[in-house]
Order: C-alpha cells, then structure tokens, then sequence
C-alpha cells in the first residue's frame, strides 16, 4: 500500500513508523523544517518539508498512485483542504483528516463521504468514548468491547498471592465453568500468545475473553474489589473533559434495559454526583451554563486544602482529562493517595500508559494509539470494523467481517495458521456470539474478533480476501 501523510507530530511520525514496518511504502510531508528534519533521521521513508496544500508537493509525494491520504496537522482547515484539493484531480485515493470540531465529524457518520473525505477521525471523540467505556465497567481495569457481542476483553494483574499464580490458564475454565479464552499474557517486555499449559507467573498482565458477566467473576478472583461509581470527578473542561461529562450525563438516562444491565448493581443509571474541577474561571463560567445539574468548581486541584474543604475526597472515581499528560498521571496517584478508589488517567503515549499502570493507576488512556487504531482500522478497509493495538503496537487485535467470496468460507478453522502466531477468538454468527473450536467453519458474514502478532495483513489478505 502507498501512503501519503502529511503532518509529522506524533500522530504522524507513529503512523509512518507503523506502517513503514509493515512494509508499506510512505510518503510524509512537514511544512516546519525542524520536524521535517527530525523525521528524516527517525524514518526510513520519504519526507518532503514543504506545504501540502498545492497540488504539485502532493504529486511529489507520489499521490497520483498512492492507495491512501491521511491529513494529520494540527489544523482542521489545513486538513480538509489539502483533502479536497486531492480529491478534485485524484479522486480514488483513500482520503482521511483527523478533526477536532465535532461539526465536522458529524459530516462522514452515516457512512457518506463529506467534502472529498472518506473518513474523519476526532481525537477526543475517540477518547472520551473510551473513558466512559472504562467508567461502565466500573474503572476495574482496560476493557474492550466487540460491537454487538456479548463478550468483551477485560486485561488482569497476576499478584503473588493470587490463586492463579503458579497455574497453567486452564484454572480459568475451572474457576468460572463458563467459555473463557486467554489470549495474551504481557510478561515484563515480552508477548505470549499462550498455549493451554502456559504458567502464570507473579506480575504477568493477563487479557482474557468472556461474556460480561464472566469478566466481572474474574476481576474478583483476582482480588479487584467491585464497588458502586456514583460519584465522580473530572479535571479539566477542556474538549476531552467537555464530551466525557455529556456522556456521563447521557449515560445517567440509558433506558432501564441496556448492553451493560448486568453490571447495574455498582453502576447506577443515576449518579449521585459529579463535579467538573477546572483552573480557567471564564471557562468554569460556560461549564456551569451547561451543565447546571453538574458541581462546577474553579480550582486548583494539588491544592490540598480543596480536597477537604470541597469533600473531594468522597468521590468513588476521579478522571483526570487536562492537556498536560504528567499533570493528569500525578494528580490521579495524588488523589488515589487521599483515599479515592479509583483513577483514569489520559496521556499522549504509550510509554506513559505503561509507567502510569505501573503506579497503581486503574485506567490508563493513551490518546494518540486510540488516534492511530482508528485510522489504521479505516486504512485496512471496510471489512475490518476495528482495530486495537496492544504491547505498544507489536500485538494486533482486529475485528473482520468476512465476506461472502473470502477465501476461507467453508474452511475449518484448524486449518487457519498465521506465520507469526494468531488466533481467532470470538465469531458472531446470527446475532450469537462464541468462542470457536477447531471443527468451526468459516461462514460468509461471520464477524471475527482475531489476534496476532503484527505484520500480518498480506496474509489475512490472502484468506479473507481485500478488505475493501
């Protein structure tokens, strides 16, 4: 695949790392010259420091036979234009502008393409959908959903007093007695797609498929103590603040028969309280207006004095969601310290997901992997509905659609090897959800949840056919 980004902050640069290591050809333009220059020594691609808004750079990058467009600067403007402009003399490239104004995000979600773009991709739209994921389930730990499915990966710390400690992963069928799948085991800097006589050892970072209800069991084997979230605070009313307390205040009014019904007994529809904390006062002043139902507070929240004086310290779940990732790590340990149960914090990388878990935090975000999935996903096609790098990108967790002319229709799921190890974890067939054996066979509109080691798209090409 050719590629064009144009753009080399982080989103960029990671991208082209990416994708340049799965061997597709990149093309990446930066107008500054320092970060031009910078991405020159790092990757191992063409970088051209100059504007891309002009059709000639973009012809110089190779557009007119480049499979996709990807506009990642800092300007939403900039992005839609340099789009647009491709569009009217290439109109067959893949186009996608990352956004952060809602309006224009809204333009592309029935599917349609808006303003010569395939796909916009909103950053903090990605992120609080996250977070309140993470906030439904309680902030127990890193959980992923599957569409419509009733199975979801929750992600467990094996501590040396566990009763999993020591045990190879079958213990899990016989504690919960229900389908259940583990299917990666982080151990320190390596990535173990296990085997059923794998061992569990002390500290390893377990990810376990199951049905809702079987991922509750096994945070509770695992010594992670369920507690009801009825008060909850936000710090920070900037955009990503914004939009996770519109859905918090959305999510109080679900209807009373909903996805996650099972976990109503310490998630309520109605919370108690929540309290947006930010420092800017005329920003504080629009947050009241907008949310009158909500505690505004303008203050400093190190202040230790504010934390006893504005009862801060009764809340069950504090979400830390400003612009400075080493603020948003220190104040949710900080608070964590004064007694509060749990803490998601935001940060840019995955670096610093890691070193923040390894803290004591509850929930780690990192902003632009969820960015990049996102537009990685959009990049492999329509067929594949969602992607989720995991162990700072070298394990992939994708979710297909197979096609009805895929290779792989009518073929037992036994006969499906990856050169890198992989496995198919989950089908949903009919609106029915399981997790497969080796007699299954591969049906036309099966949904896949599959997971392997990255470099694999040529391959999955070859048995699932183009995802386009």
């Amino acid at each position: 695949m050719r590629v064009i980004i144009v753009g080399a902050g982080m989103v960029g640069t990671q991208l082209a790392k990416h994708l340049i290591n799965e061997r597709h050809d990149v093309s990446l333009i930066e107008k500054n010259e320092e970060r031009a220059r910078h991405a020159s020594n790092r990757l191992d691609c063409l970088v051209i420091n100059d504007e891309a808004n002009n059709i000639q750079t973009l012809e110089e990058a190779g557009i007119a036979k480049a499979d996709a467009l990807i506009c990642v600067t800092d300007s939403d403007e900039l992005n839609i234009i340099i789009c647009g402009l491709a569009e009217g003399r290439y109109p067959q490239v893949l186009k996608i502008a990352r956004v952060r104004n809602a309006d224009y995000d809204n333009l592309t979600r029935g599917g349609e393409k808006a303003l010569g773009i395939d796909y916009f991709v909103h950053p903090d739209r990605e992120a609080a959908r996250t977070v309140i994921q993470a906030v439904e389930h309680g902030a127990l730990g890193d959980i992923l959903s599957f569409g419509d499915s009733s199975f979801e990966m929750g992600t467990i710390e094996i501590a040396k007093t566990s009763p999993l400690c020591g045990e190879n992963i079958k213990i899990f069928h016989t504690l919960i007695g229900s389908e259940i799948l583990v299917a990666l085991i982080e151990r320190g800097t390596e990535h173990i797609l296990p085997s059923g006589n794998t061992l569990l050892h002390e500290g390893d970072r377990v990810y376990v498929i199951g049905r809702q209800a079987d991922i509750q069991k096994i945070f509770e084997i695992s010594g992670k103590k369920i507690e009801k979230v009825e008060k909850i605070g936000i710090v920070g009313g900037g955009r990503i603040g914004t939009l996770i307390a519109e859905a918090l205040q959305e999510q109080s009014q679900v209807p009373a028969k909903s996805l996650f019904s099972f976990l109503s007994s310490f998630f309520p529809r109605k919370f108690k309280k929540i309290v947006l904390i930010e420092q800017n006062y005329e920003l504080c002043k629009e947050l009241s207006t907008r949310f009158p139902d909500m505690l505004v507070l303008n203050e400093d929240i190190s202040d230790e004095g504010f934390i006893t004086e504005e009862g801060i310290a009764d809340l069950d779940l504090i979400i830390t969601a400003t612009d400075n990732q080493e603020l948003n790590i220190i104040t949710a340990l900080y608070m964590k310290s004064h007694g509060l149960k749990k803490a998601i914090a935001l940060v840019n990388t995955p670096s610093y997901g890691t070193i923040a878990r390894r803290l004591g935090l509850d929930v780690v975000i990192p902003i632009k992997s969820v960015v990049i999935d996102s537009i990685l996903a959009h990049l492999m096609g329509s067929g594949v509905t969602g992607l989720h790098r995991l162990g700072e990108g070298s394990i992939e967790i994708l979710e297909i659609l197979v096609t009805p002319d895929a290779p792989v229709c009518g073929e037992k799921l036994k006969n499906f090897h990856l050169s890198s190890g992989g496995l198919v974890m989950l089908i949903t067939r009919n609106g029915t959800s399981f997790i497969p054996h080796g007699e299954h066979e591969f049906e036309a509109y099966d949904k896949l949840v599959l997971i392997a080691r990255k470099g694999v798209e040529t391959e999955l090409e070859k048995l699932f056919g183009r995802q386009e």
